[in-house]
């Protein structure tokens, strides 16, 4: 290796949300850390924007859910659910109280929608002010490896400039759908069964939308969905998504689709006079259906590098955060322990998939329900005329009953004789 190696007890690829809140868990550890990142800061990221529960008690457990408030977006109050009949059951978020099954904290339910330019800005700022070297513009290329066991990587800063070399302890792989982690080390699997494709366009001049987020379950990409999310200064995040598989299948094509749907009622009234703020931007979204492998000697995959967006969803951020807080604490016990082997970094895998397994498992069963077009008119129906089920809907969201009863068949046998 390079005589002027630099070392690090840990390398985080990427500082994107998984990132940026590995290295502020990773200070907390006084654990000695390297950030890199192939982009500049300030930069986009193709997203739907919101910022679930999770992502709020993580926020709140580093201090830093006050400042994120005060970033340019809209506070989310309401969830609107709409059917493929086009029935709407408004679901306020002030009846419980979210309850972290990672922190153990309760907090007021709330959700944020910040571009994704401006969130992850701010986060990675935040971890760039602790980290011992952050390096922006540093595309990783290859994994060093050392007796069979990854111990650092290998890079260019920025196109056609400085060649670096970095060794570390361990290696977090925080750098997506592609990551070089990922690929280096032989886990990278691009199943279209379990991922979902996405497009998103900012709109301005989008009517009837103040503090909700609406999902809207459209024939035209069942079983996935519609979204309209409101921001900043009359800003509006419009999108569409669907699994790969069906998409390839069905021969869809996603940008037609959203045309047809805001072209057609009854959405096309409130985008007589909108304006569409660019082109619209599609991504992969790994989702969590699979249980991926997301470890081995010398390394952790976290947040997309190890599949964990919710399949039902389709959001990725609260349990990237969550993958990050599992990983610095892995981490902590592998530097202490001095060991890095697969066997030892296995309790990261066994802690992940315990906290966000069962959550996963249901959202992958409510996917595949998803494509029973009479079942999610029945269900949006009931919750937009039945006070006990919206409250019951908005109960799971909060985490106070199990969403798990959402697959019971008695859930739906109580709703057609109810």
């Amino acid at each position: 290796m390079a005589g002027n190696t630099e070392e690090y007890d840990l390398i985080i690829v990427g500082g994107g949300p998984a990132g940026a809140t590995a290295a502020l868990y990773a200070h907390r550890r006084g654990i000695k850390t390297l950030l890199l990142d192939k982009s500049r800061f300030p930069r986009d990221k193709v997203c739907g924007d919101a910022l679930s529960g999770k992502t709020v008690s993580i926020l709140h457990e580093l201090d830093l859910l006050d400042q994120v408030r005060q970033l340019p977006g809209a506070q989310i109050r309401t969830v609107v659910f709409g059917s493929p009949d086009h029935t709407h059951a408004r679901i306020p978020l002030d009846r419980y109280h979210h309850q972290d099954q990672l922190t153990g904290k309760a907090l007021p339910m709330e959700g944020v929608v910040v571009r994704r330019e401006v969130f992850d800005h701010f986060l990675f700022a935040q971890a760039r002010q602790v980290v011992a070297r952050c390096v922006e513009g540093f595309a990783v290329r290859e994994l060093l490896f050392s007796e069979g066991r990854v111990c650092g990587v290998r890079g260019q800063r920025d196109e056609g400039g400085e060649e670096l070399e970095f060794e570390g302890r361990l290696v977090l792989g925080c750098d997506g759908f592609n990551s070089v982690v990922a690929r280096r080390t032989g886990l990278y699997t691009h199943d279209p069964r379990h991922g979902i494709v996405a497009l998103r366009c900012y709109y301005e001049g989008v009517t009837d939308l103040k503090d909700q987020i609406e999902l809207h379950f459209v024939d035209q990409v069942l079983p996935g969905y519609f979204w309209i999310f409101p921001m900043e200064e009359g800003r509006i995040n419009v999108g569409i998504g669907m699994l790969h598989d069906d998409l390839r299948r069905r021969r869809v094509d996603l940008r037609q689709a959203l045309q047809q749907v805001i072209s057609q009622p009854p959405f096309a009234s409130r985008f007589a006079g909108a304006r569409p703020l660019e082109e619209a931007r599609g991504w992969n979204l790994p989702v969590g259906s699979k249980h991926r492998p997301n470890h081995g000697p010398g390394f952790l995959l976290l947040g997309d590098a190890a599949g964990l967006i919710d399949p039902f969803t389709g959001e990725g951020i609260g349990n990237a955060l969550y993958s990050s807080r599992l990983a610095v604490d892995t981490a902590a016990e592998a530097l202490a322990a001095g060991d890095f082997g697969a066997a030892f970094l296995r309790r990261y895998d066994q802690r992940l998939w315990a906290t966000l397994g069962p959550e996963l498992g249901v959202s992958t069963r409510l996917q595949r329900l998803g494509r029973w077009r009479p079942l999610l008119n029945l269900v949006v129906r009931k919750a937009a005329t039945d006070a006990r089920v919206g409250d019951l809907v908005c109960a799971m969201i909060a985490n106070a009953v199990p969403k798990s009863r959402l697959t019971n068949p008695l859930f739906y046998l109580r709703l057609l004789l109810g």
